[in-house]
Formats: C-alpha cells, sequence, structure tokens
C-alpha cells in the first residue's frame, strides 16, 4: 500500500508541476527556441536545454515521428539542474526512438538471387532492418520460427566439413547452449588457422563453465552460409553488404537501418548524488544492438552473468517512473536498474522480442557481504563478515515494475528473465503477464536482501529453450549454503541464524498464476530461504522446494502435478498446509521434512494414500474438491467445498495487466482439464555392491543431482557394511560411468559391471552434491 501511495505521489508532482515546456519534431531544428512553433529537431538538444534549468520543473514533448540517435541520450547528475523532468509523447501520437541509423544501399546483381552494395558501414553495427523488420545474419541452420531453442540449431554446425568449406569465417559468431541446458554461451570467430580449425573467443556468458551442447548450436555472419530469403552479410574488409531479399519484397525501395548503439536513454546518478524526479511516458524503444558479447559480470554464486546495460538504463536514481512505453525489437534488455535505484516505478509498459531481459534490478556486488562469484566458491565460515544484511544502499530498493505486457524475451540471451531481481531489495512486481521467455519468467537470484513481494502476475510459457528451471525460479546461495548438505546441517546448528543473514525480510510470492511446461511452475532452487508462498494457483509444473529454510507455503492449488521436496536440511522450519494438491507428492533424497507438512486436500485417495510419508499429513483428507469451473480456469471452491475442511480459503485470482491498452492483446495460458486419475507409479530398482539403485526418470531426479541429462543410475540406499558403504559411496549419488564407459541406466550398469568386475579394481565416475567426481572402488570385502 506504502508503494502505491508513492506511485500517486510522484504522478501528482508531475501532475502539479509548472514551468517551462519544450517542444521536439522530426520538422523542427536544432537552432530554434523549442517552442510550439519553433520546436527542436532532437530529444537530445532538448534534453540538454531542460537539464540545465535550475530548480525548474521542465516537460519535453515530442510530437509523433521516428527519431533515429546519433549517441544514446544521457542525463548525468554532474548536468542535472531540473526539480522535475517530465518527456512524453504529445497526446494520441506515436513517438518512437531508434538505435539505428538510416543507410541508403546500391544495390546490384551479384550471382543467382544474391544483391550486393559497396558502402562503408563502419565497425560498430550489428543487425539489419528492412522497413521496421529484422533481417537475419547468413546462418547454419537456417532461421526457422518454429524451432524449439536459437530458432534452429544442429549437432553440425561446426563440423569439420562445413568449416572446410568457409573461405574466411572471422567475424561470424557461434551461439550454443550450456552442455546441461542452463544458459548459453556465444563466440566470435577470430579466423581459421593453418590446419583448418577455428580460433574463436567468448564463452564467458556462463558463470558455470562447461562444453558446448553437442546439437543446440548455431553458426552467423559466415559468407558461404548466406543461402536463404532474408539474410544478409557484411564483409568489412572489402565494406561491402549482402542480401538475398525477403520473398516478394522489392529491397530497391526498401528503407534500410543498421543498429548503433545497445541503450538509448541512460539516466546515471549515484547513491550519494542521485538524479531524481524524471518521467518517461508513452514512448518506443527499438532497434538497439545485441549485446551477447559484452555479458561477461557474473552474478553471485550462480551459472548467470550480466551486462548492465538495457535501452533505458537507470543508475543512481529516486523517483522515477516509466509509464505506458513500449520496447521492441531490442538486441538486450529493455529496462536495466542497476545499482542504487529508490522509488523507481516501471508500470504499463509493453515489452517484447527482445534480445535479453524484460526488466531488471540487479545492485552492486561491493554491497554484499562475503560475497563469492563462482557455484563451487565460498568464504570459509572464519573469515566470514557474521553482521546481517548488506554493506551500505548501492543497490535497486523500494522499487516497483506493475501491469507490464512483457513476452518473447531472450531471443538470444537465454539466461534471462521477463523480471530479473539480484542484490534488491523490497521490489514488487505485481500485476505483470509474462510469457514466451526461454527460462523463467520471473527469476530471484539468491537472497540478497529480501523483502520482494511477486503478486497478482500471470507467468506461463516459460522454460521454452532451457533446462532445470520453473516459470519462478530463484536460488539462494547466501553465505551460509554449500553444495554439501552435512556441512550446512552442521554449520546452521552450531551457528543458529546464519541462514538468514542475506535473506533478512521475507519474500512473499502471492495470488499468482503459473504455468511451466518444460519444469516447475513455482521452482525454488539451490537454498532459497524465507519464503512466504501463497495463494497461489500453480497450473502444469507443480512446486518444487530445494534444501533452503523458513519456507511457509500455504492456501496454493496445484492442478495436475504436485509438491516436490527435495533433499531438504535439517531443522529447515518448512511448513506445507492448507493446500490442494492433485497428484502424490514426489519427494527426492528426502531425510529430514521440516516442521509441518499437513492438513492438505487431496483430489484422490491414492494421491493421501502414497503422500504420507514419515507421518505427514496425518490431518489431510481427500475428494472432489469442488471448483466452480475448472473447464475455463476458474478455481474458486464452491460454498459446500469439502476443501474448506482443511483451512483452505478462496483468494483474489485478478491475475496479470490491467491497463485497457495491454488487456487487449495480452494472450492467456492454456487451461488442462484435471486429470486426478493419475498413477503413482513405482520405479523398479536393483541392487550393486549393496545399494539399492535406480534409473534418473524425472527433471526433479536430474536437477537434484545437478545432471545435464537424463543419463545414470541413482543410489537410494546403502546397507551397512556394505562394499559400496566401504568405498565411500553416499545416498544421493548417481553412477554415470564405469572405467570410461558411459552408464545411461540400470541395464548398462549391469553390463559394463560384469565385464569389468574380475579386475577387483574399477573407477566410477559419480555426480555427488552437483559436482563431478572420480571414486578408485575395491570390489572386495
Amino acid at each position: 500500500m506504502k508503494k502505491l501511495i508513492l506511485v500517486a505521489l510522484v504522478s501528482l508532482l508531475f501532475q502539479n508541476a509548472s514551468g517551462q515546456i519544450y517542444h521536439v519534431s522530426a520538422s523542427g531544428s536544432d537552432r530554434n527556441a523549442g517552442s510550439s512553433t519553433q520546436p527542436f529537431k532532437s530529444l537530445s538538444k532538448a534534453i540538454a536545454v531542460s537539464i540545465s534549468q535550475q530548480g525548474k520543473a521542465v516537460t519535453i514533448e515530442i510530437a509523433g515521428g521516428t527519431y533515429p540517435l546519433e549517441k544514446t541520450i544521457s542525463i548525468h547528475s554532474d548536468d542535472y539542474k531540473a526539480s522535475s523532468l517530465l518527456i512524453r509523447s504529445r497526446e494520441n501520437e506515436h513517438v518512437v526512438l531508434k538505435g539505428s541509423e538510416k543507410i541508403n544501399p546500391t544495390w546490384k546483381t551479384f550471382r543467382g538471387k544474391i544483391l550486393f552494395s559497396k558502402i562503408d558501414l563502419g565497425e560498430n553495427f550489428d543487425d539489419l532492418y528492412l522497413d521496421g523488420k529484422k533481417l537475419h545474419m547468413a546462418r547454419y541452420p537456417n532461421f526457422d520460427s518454429t524451432a524449439r531453442v536459437f530458432n534452429g540449431t544442429a549437432g553440425d554446425a561446426l563440423a569439420e566439413d562445413r568449416i572446410k568449406t568457409w573461405a574466411d569465417p572471422s567475424g561470424g559468431y557461434i551461439h550454443a547452449l550450456h552442455e546441461g541446458e542452463w544458459g548459453d554461451f556465444h563466440y566470435l570467430i577470430k579466423k581459421k588457422d593453418a590446419a583448418g580449425l577455428l580460433v574463436y573467443e567468448g564463452g564467458w556468458q556462463n558463470n558455470r563453465p562447461a562444453k558446448m551442447h553437442a546439437e543446440h548450436r548455431y553458426v552467423e555472419h559466415i559468407f558461404e552460409e548466406l543461402d536463404s530469403p532474408g539474410e544478409w552479410f557484411y564483409n568489412k574488409k572489402t565494406k561491402t553488404l549482402y542480401l538475398i531479399p525477403p520473398s516478394n519484397q522489392d529491397v530497391k525501395r526498401g528503407t534500410f537501418y543498421i543498429t548503433r548503439h545497445t541503450e538509448l536513454i541512460s539516466i546515471r546518478g549515484s547513491l550519494e548524488k542521485p538524479v531524481r524526479h524524471i518521467k518517461i511516458q508513452g514512448i518506443d524503444f527499438t532497434e538497439t544492438s545485441r549485446s551477447f558479447m559484452q555479458v561477461r559480470e557474473p552474478l553471485l554464486r550462480s551459472d548467470w552473468a550480466i551486462l548492465r546495460s538495457g535501452a533505458l538504463f537507470l543508475e543512481g536514481t529516486e523517483d522515477v517512473s516509466v509509464t505506458d512505453c513500449n520496447f521492441y525489437q531490442l538486441g538486450g534488455s529493455a529496462v536495466f536498474l542497476s545499482r542504487y535505484n529508490k522509488n523507481v516505478n516501471i508500470v504499463d509498459n509493453h515489452i517484447h522480442d527482445i534480445g535479453a531481459n524484460g526488466v531488471a534490478f540487479v545492485g552492486d556486488p561491493a554491497a554484499v557481504r562475503s560475497p563469492a562469484f563462482r557455484y563451487e566458491e565460498f568464504v570459509p565460515y572464519e573469515k566470514m563478515d557474521m553482521a546481517p544484511g548488506p554493506i551500505g544502499k548501492n543497490f535497486p530498493q523500494d522499487c516497483y515494475a506493475s501491469g507490464n505486457l512483457i513476452h518473447n524475451t531472450g531471443t538470444i540471451e537465454k539466461q534471462s528473465a521477463g523480471v530479473q531481481i539480484s542484490m534488491a531489495s523490497k521490489i514488487l512486481v505485481r500485476h505483470n503477464t509474462i510469457y514466451q521467455v526461454p527460462r523463467a519468467g520471473i527469476n530471484v537470484s539468491e537472497g540478497t536482501w529480501g523483502g520482494h513481494i511477486i503478486e497478482f502476475n500471470e507467468v506461463f510459457d516459460t522454460v521454452l529453450e532451457t533446462g532445470d528451471h520453473g516459470a519462478f525460479n530463484s536460488w539462494g546461495r547466501d553465505r551460509y549454503w554449500r553444495p554439501e548438505r552435512q556441512i550446512v546441517d552442521s554449520i546452521v546448528a552450531a551457528r543458529p541464524g546464519i541462514e538468514l543473514l542475506d535473506i533478512i525480510d521475507p519474500i512473499i510470492i502471492r495470488n499468482n498464476r503459473f504455468r511451466c511446461d518444460h519444469g516447475w511452475d513455482i521452482d525454488l532452487d539451490d537454498g532459497s530461504s524465507n519464503y512466504r508462498i501463497y495463494n497461489n494457483i500453480c497450473l502444469r509444473g507443480g512446486l518444487k522446494l530445494r534444501e533452503g529454510y523458513n519456507r511457509i507455503v500455504t492456501n496454493n492449488i496445484i492442478i495436475n502435478n504436485t509438491f516436490h521436496p527435495h533433499v531438504w536440511l535439517k531443522n529447515s522450519r518448512d511448513e506445507f498446509s492448507r493446500n490442494i494438491v492433485t497428484t502424490a507428492y514426489a519427494p527426492i533424497l528426502m531425510d529430514n521434512w521440516g516442521a509441518k507438512i499437513d492438513s492438505n486436500y487431496f483430489l484422490s485417495e491414492e494421491a493421501l494414500k502414497n503422500s504420507r510419508i514419515a507421518n505427514n499429513d496425518v490431518n489431510s483428507n481427500y475428494g472432489d474438491a469442488g471448483f466452480v469451473d475448472e473447464q475455463n480456469g476458474n478455481y474458486r471452491l464452491k460454498i459446500n467445498s469439502d476443501a474448506f475442511s482443511v483451512g483452505f480459503k478462496n483468494f483474489d485470482t485478478d491475475f496479470g495487466v490491467t491497463s485497457a491498452r495491454l488487456k487487449k492483446i495480452a494472450s492467456k495460458p492454456q487451461i488442462d482439464a484435471l486429470a486426478v486419475k493419475k498413477q503413482h507409479v513405482i520405479s523398479d530398482q536393483t541392487e550393486w555392491l549393496g545399494a539399492t539403485c535406480k534409473n534418473i526418470e524425472n527433471l526433479g531426479e536430474r536437477s537434484a543431482a545437478g545432471l545435464h541429462n537424463d543419463n545414470g543410475v541413482l543410489l537410494i540406499k546403502l546397507l551397512p557394511g556394505s562394499i559400496a558403504e566401504k568405498n565411500g559411496f553416499k545416498k544421493g549419488d548417481v553412477v554415470i560411468g564405469l572405467n570410461n564407459n558411459v552408464v545411461k541406466n540400470v541395464n548398462d550398469l549391469q553390463k559394463i559391471y560384469q565385464e569389468i568386475s574380475l579386475e577387483g579394481k574399477i573407477k566410477v565416475d559419480i555426480m555427488r552434491n552437483q559436482n563431478a567426481m572420480q571414486l578408485d572402488i575395491s570390489l572386495k570385502d
């Protein structure tokens, strides 16, 4: 409520502001005075004049038209003298800011359908647009709008025979998914050496190094791959642009633009000297350069790396609002809030078809106590800063992303989200509709510093190109966390409260509707702690809690799926109660069951029976929940519903965008028929060296072990004194190889073992705590 009042006050400030008004028109001149009759021609000129007005409230009104920017418009605190600044389009007129430059190629026939033009485009450009439509660099495989990953990938993209056909691939790019499908890699090809091998640089876009995915890869901007309508190639050495015209289009009459900038408007101040009271309203931001090769800064203990950049970039600001704008056809992020930003409101914008994040809130790692940056890194406990919370305030706080329609993001950078939050405090993410994203719709990195409220969002069609994520996704690899559960258990027992030093305020997830067909609807991963999750509808992927502390999950509805508890810690204080659940729980490696798993309502007797593990759900019930209209997605309970017996309560289901403009064009998630009779399947098991083991069968088991694929055999029980126990195996290990032979399943394990067992000693490759290890074992007692 305080945030809503603040938004109203900020709007009132601009409405009541009296002061200078400057006008901008594409037909004006920067030698004019900026009046309504003598407008400026460029927004940059109007801003330069406006911000110099000492103590004045200034309005810049822009006439309808397209405004290509010669350079990024910069507003810096050293130059900002105005008391407030409103930048808006003229009422009912369409204003477009472009990070691109018009070019005038003279086309001639090269050979076949290929045209060429001798034209000097310089070094700093990345994308080519024809009449407002993006054309694609020459690529293999060719662009396919229906392909799931990267719009087309192929395992032979870097095949030796293909590389032989490339005379000079320098300046080309390699794009690939991470081997585990956790994100992406990008490389710039420098040359082909004397041996015919590619020399390239890059791969720094992912903070958990691995091989490129064997299948999901493609190459672009290589002349020999110019073979499809709408593709182009530019030879910088000869200054020649080549193009195969799009089908049924006369390019000689077309208008061409090339991108020049990754940022259109940059507002930069600091914690000590912020830029204050700016409002941007009714502006289109489009055609910025792709930024994937500049993505190098690692986020804390994750597989993420970022670039602090966006079409609209904010750093060191207070009381800024961005409303009713459109962001589209962008090479990187749309809106990026870096380091200190307070009371910044991103409201009712349409963000779509962009290369990276929709809206990102990312603080300064220098504000984090005892930070570590790689998954496998940690600060020794004896050297750790034990003070709670951040150092200083150089991070986004009390900011607001509401009512935004965000879709088709991450078109090039798969390590991205509709809304991304990292090293921030008290961010309100409310009434957004988010879909068609390669990874999570909403992502919260690490626990620093909590206090976020995620509410009334509609998030679906997520995790479309990556793996092991959710529509909502988080991790909490904070100061206390280690991959080894036993170490975490012992440290938290010895130092109670250490687990909440970074996540000092609970994160609330409430009144949202999530759907993920390729992961979990709500996925709290490694160490995510201090969450309150209630009044949500999970439509497809269920709700997962991996190890962490103090998660209270109540009054949620899980349709056609269930609760996924993974590898919990001792005395976690977790609770799961008063939820409606369709199928039986799907626990993985659960030795500890938190504070309370009870008083839930199941949609079948079988689901309840198979969920009563370790004395849980003693007071739970089952039956027909009595939804008002489940076929059309109305999961409110009828007045006589038996599900009220466990304490469940109906809740507000006003999901997604609220503005009339965006509601008209926003998509809706698919609603499936209720599958109540889904059977609980008990997996086949076998014995090996005194250990009970089974195949990897689902995404949950793959996620818990940190596997890159479904190969491997999971050890679920070890007999005391067995060969397996004596040789150092542990419950939860996954055997992936024997003597350098790949173990895909139980049959492989048994077959390979029979062939090598007479050797007496063997090497066993395993995954433990999401890390690869090798054990030298003796087969003798």
